[in-house]
Formats: C-alpha cells, structure tokens, sequence
C-alpha cells in the first residue's frame, strides 16, 4: 500500500518535510488549485498566477525526477473545490493507507485540516523550512514582560552562526539598522529587478486568471515574477550582485516611479518555498565575508529574514486565534475607495497604491509608513486593513501579514509586537521619499485645505487615543509636545480631520 503525500501551494520544494521519507515507487504526491483558498480573499491577479504558475512548474520537476503526481487544475471538471475533497477523490482512486502533509502555514488551513474525515490516518508534520520552532519559540517568550525582536534575533543569530565572530557579533554590534536609514539622493540608479519571461505553463494560468479572476484587484501584465527554483535562485543572486551593496543604506528610502528600490524581491519565493530561508542568510554572509557587500547591508538583510519573518510567524502561532480579532485602539472607519485605486490627491498614496496594483508589491516603508501609517492615523477597521494586505500583495500569507498589520502597523495588539505606535507626519515621508514634490499639499503647512493631511491627522491620532496611548515611555516626549500645543491649536487639528473624514466618508477626492 502507498502514501498519499499532500503538497500545499506554499510548500513548492522537494526538501520540504512531507516528502523526507518519501518512496518513489509506491508513494503518490497529490497537488491541487483549489476555489477555496483562491477565494477566501479576492487576492491579486498577479499573485493567483504566481502561485498557480509555480506550483505547475514544480509539479512538472517533480514528475521528471520520477514522482508520481497527481495534479488537480482548477478548471478541471472533477475539481473537488477544496484541499478536503480533492484528498478525498484521491483516496477513492488510490489504496493508500496514511495520508502525510507539512504543517499548513495558516492558522484556518490546519484547523479544518484537523477536521478531516478521511477514513485513513493523517499525519501533520512540522515545517522545518522555518528556523525556529513552535516550541522554541513558546519557551523563549515564556517570563518575558515584552517579547521584542531584537533580542529574539540575537539568539538566532548565536543559534544559526550567521555573522558570528566566535562568540560576538561580527563587526562589534548585534545591529546597525542606524546606518540603513538614508534619504534618497540625486541621481541614484536603481538597477531592474528579476525578469523572466513567460512560457507556456504561465501563459495558460494567465489566461486562466484572465477568465475565473476577471472582477479581483490587480494588473495581470507585465508578469515575470520567477516561477522556478532556479529561476528563484537566479533572483536571488541577481540581488545579491547587483544591490545588496546599497540596500543597507537606502532600504527605507522611496522614489517616484522606483518601485523596486534595492530590495531583495525574494519573499515572494521563500513565502511560497523556491527559496529556503538559511541559503538566502548564507548568501548574504558570504558576500559580506568577501567583500562584496558592507555589512549594515548584509546585517539588515539577514535581519530581516531570520530576525522578523521567524519573529511574527513565532507571533503569530503564539496568540492565534485571538490574535485574529484584536483592535485595542477601537479603529472602526471603513476602508476608502483610494485603497482600491479611486483618485487621492495625496501622491505618496497614489504612488504606493499604483505600484501596488501594478506589481503586487510594494517593499517594506511603503507599507508601514505611507498605507500603514495612514490606516492608523486615520482609524480604519483592523479587520478591512488586513483584508486588503492579504489581497493586494503577491507575498501575502496570513502568519505573516497579520502581525505586520495588526501589530506592526495598526497597533492594535496594545503593544505587543510594537513598542509604540508607528504614527508619523508628513514630515517622515518628505525625508524619505521625493513623493511631496509632486503632491498638490504643502508639506510645510500644518493645518488648512492646503496642508499635508499626514501632519494634522497625526496630532489628531494622538489626541483621540491619549486615554490609550499617554503612558506608553516611547510617546512621553510626543505628549508633552501636545500638552504645549494649547486648545487653539488643537482645536484647528480636529476641524481639519474632521473636514478630511468627511469628505473621505462622503466619497470625494481627498
């Protein structure tokens, strides 16, 4: 008798768990697209074809080193319509007697999972592409007042040896996210991301796309996202030549019509499995070891792979399912229509949303301090802001997307994740980006239909929350600046933000 090994669309690598034992001969590996978890949200174009293409392409590998593969397309007439019932029908065509799966990454998948009436047992294996277990990372937050990730990234760090020098950090600090915060300057040339171009697997699951997913967000083309492991690969050292050398230094920095930056572009392939976590670490260090890149950029590359990815997914399995339904600051406006592509006259959030729905990405500042930092300024709907991070972006999975939204950006765990909130003026996004040169507010003016909403929508995020948000030490300084404004001053921040509120409310062009 055989066993049925289940290969989800984010397991896409033949290392991963459920394949370890695996026997060529008898065993059969069934993959699936199903309606199901294609619609749970209205996800991207883009990022439906990505997955779809990507797990075609690995199918077909798997097939050529002599699996046996049984794969499910989503217009396949006998398509189940969920992960449920195609293991079923494949159960009713095989004699198998166990059926093995890798641990689903979200939360929902592995609840219904362990619902399962198969008739057969199924055996749930952990994902050992991540670097820190559950139960690790249970005992490291166990007696700790904060769980903060810096200190959870050194022991990473120590556990792994990345950029270890015997038993210290290399160069001397843990961090040195101080020098990775420069402005953009004149003249920068920001070399192209991956490209790849489509073959015919790709070309059917864009038409696809193009047919079942014609009413969901997003441009389809230009689509050459990296559908392989070594086209994946090739991504990978692509950034690593060509600009991790500046992404230290420019990583938080934004331009206009720039929207890959000197990001890696990567974490739509280890989200999805083309990448492993630790071989993209391990490139990283061995530039930085030769001389081929300084090490602010190598650390804060690695930082944010085995630091903050292993952190919010730790999070994430930490505080599920509660974790779901958090809003400590009440946020309760609905999401507006500018998030979906209606008309702003806000050009930093013109230019964040087009990239968006052009690429399904947008890095990292780009989401927590332009669309993150507006959703929490402005008080929208935790629920709507994490719906609209998990439709929009290509490397979306809900481990990852709902610490960064719901902790990270919208601070509505209370601080657990975050020591204070994210909130920023016009002020930062000027430093930061060239988008104010060509917005029709001032970024000079504090208040009146002129000014830069970002500057009177912050003071007005801290005056609705001060109840909450008061003693946090990381915003003493902030309230006491408040405190100095007078009753004039505030007074003039809530009639702008309510006049912004209502006009936004009552669907004009802000």
């Amino acid at each position: 008798m055989s066993v049925l090994r289940l290969i989800l669309g984010d397991q896409l690598n033949e290392a991963i768990s459920s394949l370890s034992d695996v026997d060529k001969q008898n065993d059969l590996i069934l993959m699936c697209e199903v309606w199901d978890e294609a619609t749970y949200v209205k996800h991207h174009k883009k990022k439906i074809a990505f997955i779809f293409s990507a797990m075609r392409h690995f199918a077909n590998e798997l097939i050529k080193s002599g699996y046996t593969v049984q794969y499910t397309k989503l217009n396949d007439a006998a398509n189940a319509g969920s992960f449920s019932g195609e293991v079923n029908a494949a159960l009713d065509r095989s004699d198998v007697e166990k059926v093995i799966v890798t641990e689903p990454a979200e939360y929902r998948v592995l609840t219904d999972m362990r619902n399962w009436d198969l008739g057969v047992p199924l055996e749930i294996r952990p994902d050992d592409r991540f670097l820190c277990t559950h139960d690790e990372f249970q005992q490291w937050s166990e007696g700790r007042k904060q769980l903060r990730m810096e200190y959870f990234y050194r022991e990473m760090r120590r556990k792994f040896g990345i950029l270890m020098d015997g038993d210290q950090p290399a160069g001397g600090d843990w961090n040195y996210d101080s020098e990775n915060r420069k402005p953009p300057k004149n003249g920068l040339s920001v070399p192209p991301t991956y490209q790849t171009t489509q073959d015919t697997i790709t070309e059917d699951v864009m038409a696809l796309v193009e047919e079942r997913f014609s009413d969901h967000f997003g441009d389809l083309e230009p689509f050459h996202f990296a559908v392989t492991r070594s086209q994946a690969l090739q991504a990978l050292d692509q950034f690593i030549d060509q600009r991790l050398k500046k992404f230290g230094d420019f990583q938080d920095a934004m331009i206009e019509g720039e929207p890959w930056m000197f990001h890696a572009h990567i974490s739509f392939y280890i989200n999805c499995g083309l990448l492993l976590p630790l071989e993209c670490v391990q490139a990283a260090e061995r530039a930085y070891r030769e001389d081929n890149a300084p090490l602010n950029a190598a650390e804060g590359f690695i930082r944010q792979i085995i630091g903050w990815r292993e952190y919010v997914r730790g999070i994430y399995w930490l505080k599920m399912p509660d974790y779901e339904t958090e809003n400590f600051l009440g946020a309760e406006r609905k999401l507006p229509a500018l998030f979906w592509g209606a008309p702003t006259q806000m050009n930093c959030l013109s230019q964040c949303v087009q990239e968006t729905k052009e690429n399904a990405y947008a890095h990292h500042i780009q989401r927590l301090m332009v669309l993150g930092n507006f959703a929490l300024i402005a008080g929208l709907d935790p629920d709507e802001v994490n719906d609209w991070f998990m439709v929009v972006y290509a490397d979306a999975y809900q481990w990852v997307e709902l610490p960064n939204v719901t902790g990270m950006i919208l601070f509505a765990d209370g601080g657990l994740l975050a020591s204070k909130p994210y909130a920023a003026s016009g002020a930062y996004i000027n430093k930061m980006s060239d988008y104010c040169k060509g917005c029709r507010y001032k970024i000079s003016k504090k208040n009146g239909p002129e000014a830069c909403p970002f500057n009177y929508l912050y003071w007005d995020f801290l005056i609705r929350n001060k109840d909450k948000l008061r003693n946090n030490p990381r915003l003493g300084m902030t309230y006491r600046t408040l405190e100095r404004m007078g009753s004039d001053k505030a007074k003039a921040v809530r009639a702008d933000s309510q006049r912004f509120f209502d006009a936004l409310e009552a669907g004009e062009t802000v």
